[in-house]
């Protein structure tokens, strides 16, 4: 059934007022040619503007109206350039909150080559999916607090925190996503050393592969994956890990692809999703026109395809597979933007993809 969405704009930190906008444009266009009802967008602050106005880089306007969304479109913040009295304040970086606050528990983050992209190895095609509340990120295990803390100056404490309930639904996502590629999972953990927090895991998923039988299940430790994940990237297809095990290796993949800007990423819970490119905000680079917005064009294309499958809506499907093939067109035809070796701005790369889909 072919509906009308309600999505959240924020548009960040850095280059995020550049690539948000850009991705807003296509979704826009893939849902025109699809026959789909336009979007009602709703622009909500994020970032060191809101907190320069509301006193919070997620003011709590921001959420209550998200709560009315069916998803959105964020982009990348820079907390690091947050003044001390924010840090003071205890509020999380504002990817963290709005994945705590709406229990955006599975990241899901694609990498494979592109024809038009010389990546850095020569074939990949490979998901990570990252369990996202939990961990090693302190920022997400408290109801109340960050989660470290130092009883004397001269001492840290971070608490990581590894529930079944979250291993196990994450775990159950993989597992259901591989069924529909090529049905191969790999765990990423650490048991070695950290029997009872991975020993969940490998325990979680024997369950899950007993449940799909025609999916193979690998183990891996972190740090040999790492070395594999250079040497033989193609061999991957399915890969589930805890929080700052899949953020650390999904940015490996993105630049094994060809750059990180490359790289697209949806943060689903039960009701809302989060399209958020897995890289930074590039405040090097922001305000000059030359940002790739394909990390946060291919994070909108994600977000309609969740849409699309939550819903039923062949229409928000077929939109958010338009957009993927648009990029994978525009970057064969050797439109691309620096950062891969091209020479166009993210206008010029907006418009082409734009024209593409329209086209089809």
């Amino acid at each position: 059934m072919t509906r009308t969405y309600r999505l959240g704009c924020l548009l960040g930190d850095g280059i995020g007022p550049e690539i948000v906008p850009a991705a807003r444009r296509v979704t826009d266009a893939a849902l025109a040619a699809a026959g789909a009802p336009a979007v009602e967008w709703v622009d909500l602050p994020m970032g060191a503007a809101a907190l320069a106005e509301h006193g919070a880089a997620v003011p709590a306007s921001t959420t209550a109206v998200l709560r009315e969304c069916d998803g959105w479109l964020a982009g990348p913040h820079d907390n690091e350039s947050y003044p001390p009295s924010w840090r003071a304040s205890g509020e999380r970086a504002p990817g963290g909150e709005l994945r705590h606050v709406f229990d955006l528990w599975a990241n899901l983050r694609p990498s494979r080559t592109r024809q038009g992209v010389a990546g850095r190895v020569p074939q990949m095609d490979l998901l990570i999916v990252r369990e996202n509340t939990e961990g090693f990120y302190a920022d997400r295990n408290m109801a109340v607090g960050s989660g470290e803390f130092m009883p004397t100056p001269d001492l840290a404490l971070v608490v990581g925190v590894f529930s079944r309930e979250a291993v196990r639904r994450v775990v159950r996502q993989a597992f259901a996503l591989a069924e529909a590629r090529r049905r191969h999972v790999t765990l990423v953990h650490k048991a070695n050393v950290l029997h009872l927090a991975f020993g969940i895991w490998l325990e979680e998923c024997a369950a899950a592969a007993r449940e799909h039988p025609g999916v193979r299940l690998e183990t891996v430790l972190f740090d040999a994956m790492a070395a594999r994940l250079v040497r033989s990237p193609e061999s991957f297809d399915v890969v589930v890990t805890e929080n700052l095990f899949g953020d650390t290796l999904s940015d490996l993949a993105g630049e094994l692809a060809g750059a990180l800007g490359m790289s697209g990423s949806l943060n689903a819970g039960d009701r809302h999703a989060m399209a958020q490119a897995a890289h930074g905000s590039a405040p090097d680079i922001a305000g000059r026109g030359v940002a790739n917005p394909v990390g946060m064009m291919a994070s909108s294309a994600m977000l309609l395809a969740w849409l699309g499958e939550r819903h039923g809506d062949a229409a928000a499907g077929r939109a958010g597979a338009a957009i993927d093939e648009a990029i994978d067109a525009v970057l064969a035809a050797g439109v691309a933007t620096g950062d891969v070796g091209g020479s166009a701005g993210t206008e010029e790369f907006t418009d082409a993809v734009v024209s593409e889909v329209g086209s089809r």
